[in-house]
C-alpha cells in the first residue's frame, strides 16, 4: 500500500514554486535581481493567499489537533529510554570518581 504525501509535503513545494517560477522569468526577462526577487514574493504570497486555502486550512486543523491531544503520544521504546536515564543518573559516571579523588 503506498501511503499519500502529508498535505504540508504539497504545500511547501507548491509556495515554493509559486515564487520561483515567476522569479525565473522574471529574471530570464532581464529584470534587475532584487526587483524580481520582490515581485516574485509578493506573487507567491497573493497566489498562495488565493488559491492554496483549503491545503492551509488542513495544515491548521492538523496542527491544532496535534497540539490539543488528550493522551501523549507514547511509543514502544519510552519505557526503556526512561529506565535507561534513571539508571544512568543513578550511577556516577567514573571520571567525576577520579575528580573527586585528585580533589
Amino acid at each position: 500500500m503506498v501511503k499519500s504525501v502529508p498535505v504540508w509535503i504539497w504545500y511547501t513545494l507548491l509556495r515554493i514554486a509559486l515564487f520561483a517560477v515567476p522569479l525565473a522569468v522574471l529574471l530570464l526577462a532581464g529584470v534587475t535581481p532584487w526587483i524580481a526577487a520582490f515581485v516574485a514574493a509578493v506573487f507567491g504570497l497573493s497566489a498562495s493567499l488565493l488559491f492554496l486555502r483549503r491545503a492551509r486550512e488542513s495544515i491548521s486543523s492538523d496542527l491544532y489537533r496535534a497540539r490539543h491531544r488528550e493522551q501523549p503520544v507514547t511509543r514502544d521504546d519510552d519505557d526503556a529510554e526512561d529506565a535507561a536515564v534513571e539508571a544512568s543518573v543513578r550511577q556516577p559516571s567514573p571520571q567525576r570518581s577520579e575528580r573527586e579523588d585528585e580533589s
